[in-house]
């Protein structure tokens, strides 16, 4: 009888004798396209694990050692696109470990500094608070802003000196306090 025949009936010795025949000749061709030892050998055992394990269902279209070949080619070519998966997924995670992690780390420390410089800001003193905003966020000059307030440009000066001064002490403190 044909091995093939024996292999669907189960024959243990029919699949030793295909195992031993087939094994040297589908590694060696395993390992030319990986060129990794243990992976060639993992891909035919696996495929001999198959092939006695779905032996009642198989179907040789040609030959036993077609189907050999056949099914090991489709093997390494699994293991070369999860290897390539593999690749994009670790280069994925060192990008992100080395360039999103700290981006976003520096955007969280970003708008803490800025909610901490907001919350100094709004307690200064309303008068206070008015000169320092339009000299800091409005960009006008110390002439500008006494001006539109009425006031001296010493006055304004003093005013924004004396802003400067309090945010720093209270920065200085709530970020030590945050740390």
């Amino acid at each position: 009888m044909e091995l093939t025949v024996l292999l669907k009936e189960g024959d243990a010795a029919a699949y030793t004798i295909i195992y031993n025949r087939y094994f040297n000749e589908l590694y060696v061709h395993a390992y030319s396209r990986l060129r990794d030892k243990e992976e060639a050998q993992d891909v035919v055992h696996e495929l001999f694990a198959t092939l006695w394990n779905k032996r009642a269902e198989l179907i040789f279209k040609s030959s036993l050692p077609a189907y050999l070949y056949t099914a090991v080619r489709n093997k390494i070519l699994d293991v070369i696109a999860h290897q390539q998966v593999e690749s994009r997924y670790v280069s994925s995670l060192q990008h992100f470990l080395q360039e999103g992690y700290c981006v976003t780390d520096h955007q969280v420390r970003e708008r803490q500094l800025a909610a901490l410089i907001d919350k100094g800001i709004s307690d200064l003193p309303p008068k206070m608070r008015e000169i320092f905003e339009l000299s800091r966020k409005q960009a006008m000059s110390h002439k500008e802003i006494a001006e539109q307030l009425n006031l001296s440009e010493q006055t304004v000066r003093t005013q924004v000196k004396n802003a400067l001064k309090i945010l720093r002490l209270k920065l200085g403190m709530m970020l030590f306090l945050s740390l």
